[in-house]
């Protein structure tokens, strides 16, 4: 018997589709994209922004069918397929977009060495630092949990924030760092509706950052039917997930 999260909705919707139904034509570049998963948005987030030529192909990837285990041993989105090789891990995707395509503009990360390494420093706080304290107040089941993991998160949030230039992390330019964060701040209604969380309270005009984030053309663009996540959060809410992140959070683990 399947696990419950295999039942997911089968496609993208809203916005989401309409962008899925633009990206059917063969291209180099297939990216295998699991709709509903925010580090798989990130890659099509950079893809939409550098306006480069891709196929969309929708996978499950609760299911482990065995094509697309090929691609990626690990089972998760995102992936891609480029010119007939394999690559995955939503970050190294972003950065290869980057160098595979240098025409493709805007560039997501700084051509400057020191810029670009400061840009990768702010990724890796978001990684280690933000993800998990969203995640672990979205799964948390008590008061005192919750209370902990939203003080965590409100921490990790402000320190990003003091470095904000505005309107986007590095300035005018959008980069890398907003997209890392970018789908988990389209989705941070969930926490504000379901576990008390407020963007307020991160101060240094996290807010404001959020917005430009959240109202972008390729986040927009790649965002969903809130009714049709909702259905996915719930069981993250209830604490009975099954993907790869929620058993992480339960274990105590790095996410993977």
């Amino acid at each position: 018997m399947g696990i419950p999260d295999e039942n997911i909705h089968p496609t993208a919707t809203g916005n989401a589709a309409n962008t899925v139904a633009e990206h059917q034509a063969k291209q180099d570049l297939v990216f295998y994209s699991g709709w509903f998963c925010p580090f798989n948005q990130r890659a099509w987030i950079s893809l939409e922004e550098k306006g480069i030529p891709y196929q969309y192909k929708e996978v499950n990837p609760y299911k482990k069918e065995k094509h697309f285990l090929d691609i990626n041993p690990k089972g998760l989105v995102p992936a891609i397929e480029y010119q007939g090789k394999a690559l995955y891990e939503s970050l190294v995707l972003c950065e290869f977009l980057e160098d595979a395509y240098p025409d493709h503009k805007p560039h997501l990360l700084p051509t400057d060495p020191f810029e670009r390494a400061h840009a990768r420093l702010w990724i890796d706080h978001t990684s280690k630092m933000i993800i998990p304290a969203w995640q672990r107040l979205l799964q948390a089941q008590s008061k005192e949990q919750q209370d902990a993991a939203r003080q965590e998160l409100y921490n990790a949030q402000r320190k990003l924030a003091q470095q904000v230039k505005g309107p986007y992390f590095a300035g005018e330019e959008f980069s890398l760092v907003d997209v890392a964060n970018a789908p988990w701040v389209a989705r941070e209604y969930i926490l504000a509706e379901h576990r008390g969380y407020d963007g307020a309270q991160v101060g240094d005009g996290w807010n404001e950052y959020a917005e430009r984030l959240a109202t972008r053309e390729s986040i927009r663009k790649t965002t969903n039917d809130k009714d049709k996540l909702q259905v996915i959060y719930d069981r993250y809410l209830r604490d009975e997930a099954q993907s790869e992140a929620a058993r992480a959070i339960r274990a105590g683990r790095p996410l993977p």
